[in-house]
């Protein structure tokens, strides 16, 4: 058994190694047809202010770099071509005195190309000063100069040139499509030599514990380990996946090899080429089926986990992935059917409800079931099973938590002082989600995008950003080696808020326990992931009614003495009404 461990942890870091491997050894040429059919009628500007085109680059960084380059020097050509300038500006003020006509533009700009385009969009951008009055000439120069810093920054740069959410797609778009090398020319092979060589390694090196290891948590050195107790080797994972992470959010172009990789299986599923968030699914669904086999094996001994690890494993590998992507072969929407907002924050956008409600009666379908779920399913479940019916056996980020993240549980902060911070937190981005989402449905019925002063596009930009990318993912993830598995379940996530605060207050589920066969051992304590501290609770015979809580049980399954146990009663019964206690024993609240 030691020996086909041995060759599963060989066979592993060989199919990882050459993944990481292949992040380099792709080169890139752009072509002239390339160029042509990804930038359209701007590529001629591209090729005459740079030498990107035809041009060979070892690596993705340097094609990056003059791609970036070209597209700020085409814009720098455009804005001096187009931009209204600090001479025109004077001139505009010169002949208005006193009050602003907007006519007098046609005494400023000819009718040239560029001198009517300049007139059209200060029509556009400065329409309101037609009239206005102002005190000054300095005043009505500096409103003038303002309207011309916009119609810049805002309609030459997007029109006439490449705005940075453009810039951002064409240099992945580019990227990607100008690859040539051993990725790009064999990706069913390294597609082998990477996933399927890192799978079956990884299960050689897991399927010898049925034999080798007992079943249930073990603590054999787990504080003294380098991988789970935030020693050099888990430190050195967290930091791969923090960068994994933020190159796939804010960076894809880095990571176009790895993408190509997966065009094989993305060209099965869907019938086109893989894009970041395929690839991150694809990686995604593998974790969480790889490392859901560990989970059985380990806690083989309790059918409860067994039943719920191949519960998260199906709606990941069904409903998260499979899915999805057969929609998008038989072109209907993309629809995750198990995602709930306001996890699923971007499902009241108005890009989202315009394709669900384009797509006939499927996508008014997909839209009831999502609105459905949020106010009929998330109160009825919970009322019945508590939050662990999803966060526990159907949510994704639940069930790579629970697989892939299950050997850095003992790792979440137990202190009171945490407890505290995660309440903050967690709330806040729950209020956060329902603001935001507010203006973004004011925006949709209005079509005004200010409110109060402040962008509804703005607001979801930075939602997007902060907590959609940053918080879930890089660090949500990135963090398991570090703060343990449900980083992100605890402080973060909006919907376990939202069916936390049912849960607490209204929901059946509890877990029960009895004191009198409690030892103190700390196992529960240890190995909740939530940041509970159950023996507290479990020494004073009392239910754990914790909104935090996800129910994954694992505490009843450490538990030598059977002490806590999962159960849906009413709070009236044997085992009474939970009363909370201070650390005096005083009664706080019953």
């Amino acid at each position: 058994m030691k020996a086909i461990k041995t060759t599963g942890l060989v066979l592993f870091i060989i199919g990882f190694g050459i993944f990481i491997g292949s992040f380099f050894i792709e080169s890139y040429v752009v072509t002239e047809n390339l160029l042509q059919n990804r930038v359209g009628d701007k590529a001629e500007l591209v090729k005459r202010n740079s030498d990107v085109v035809g041009k060979t680059f070892s690596n993705s960084f340097s094609l990056v770099r003059d791609l970036d380059e070209a597209f700020n020097a085409v814009n720098k050509v455009q804005l001096d071509a187009f931009g209204i300038t600090d001479k025109e500006v004077n001139k505009i003020a010169v002949q208005n005195e006193g009050s602003f006509e907007i006519s007098s533009l046609d005494q400023v700009f000819d009718d040239s190309e560029t001198g009517t385009y300049k007139k059209k969009t200060f029509r556009d951008y400065g329409g309101w000063l037609d009239g206005r009055e102002f005190g000054s000439k300095e005043e009505m120069q500096q409103q003038i100069a303002n309207v011309a810093n916009n119609i810049k920054l805002y309609q030459i740069v997007n029109e006439k040139g490449f705005d940075k959410y453009k810039v951002k797609d064409l240099k992945y778009s580019l990227t990607k499509a100008s690859s040539t090398g051993l990725v790009s020319g064999s990706p069913g092979l390294f597609l082998f030599l990477t996933y399927i060589v890192c799978i079956v390694g990884a299960l050689l090196y897991i399927l010898p514990k049925i034999k080798d290891a007992p079943p249930g948590i073990k603590n054999n050195g787990l504080f003294h380990k380098a991988m789970t107790s935030v020693g050099w080797l888990g430190i050195l994972t967290g930091t791969f996946l923090i960068l994994f992470y933020i190159i796939l959010y804010f960076y894809p172009e880095y990571m176009t090899s790895w993408i190509i990789t997966v065009d094989p299986v993305s060209q099965f599923l869907k019938g086109s080429d893989a894009g970041r968030f395929f690839l991150y699914g694809f990686i995604y669904t593998l974790c969480i089926l790889v490392m859901g086999v560990r989970m059985i094996i380990k806690y083989r001994h309790s059918k409860y986990q067994m039943v719920r690890t191949m519960s998260v494993m199906f709606f990941q590998t069904a409903f998260a992935f499979l899915i999805p992507e057969i929609l998008l072969k038989l072109n209907q929407p993309y629809f995750d059917f198990k995602n709930i907002w306001p996890l699923d924050y971007d499902f009241f956008f108005d890009n989202e409800l315009n394709t669900l409600m384009a797509n006939g009666g499927l996508g008014i379908f997909m839209l009831g079931w999502g609105i459905a779920l949020i106010i009929l399913g998330v109160p009825v479940f919970v009322y019945f099973f508590g939050k662990r019916w999803y966060c526990s056996w159907v949510c994704g980020c639940g069930g790579l938590a629970e697989t892939l993240g299950d050997p850095y549980r003992q790792l979440s902060d137990k202190s009171v002082k945490a407890w505290k911070i995660e309440r903050w937190m967690i709330h806040a981005v729950l209020a956060f989600a329902v603001v935001m989402t507010g203006g973004v449905l004011y925006t949709y019925w209005t079509g005004s995008s200010q409110i109060l002063g402040v962008s509804s596009y703005d607001v979801r930009s930075v939602y997007g950003a902060w907590i959609g990318a940053g918080f879930a993912g890089v660090v949500g993830t990135g963090f398991y080696p570090i703060m343990g598995n449900r980083v992100w379940c605890r402080f973060g996530c909006p919907l376990a808020a939202y069916l936390g605060l049912v849960q607490r207050f209204k929901s059946r589920f509890r877990i029960t326990t009895n004191g009198g066969q409690c030892i103190s051992c700390g196992n529960c304590s240890t190995y909740c992931e939530m940041g509970i501290d159950v023996r507290w609770y479990a020494q004073r015979g009392q239910n754990i009614v914790r909104s935090s809580c996800v129910g994954c049980g694992v505490c009843s399954s450490v538990c030598p003495r059977g002490v806590l146990n999962l159960e849906v009663k009413d709070e009236e019964g044997r085992f009474g009404k939970p009363i909370l206690l201070g650390n005096d024993g005083v009664k706080l609240q019953s």
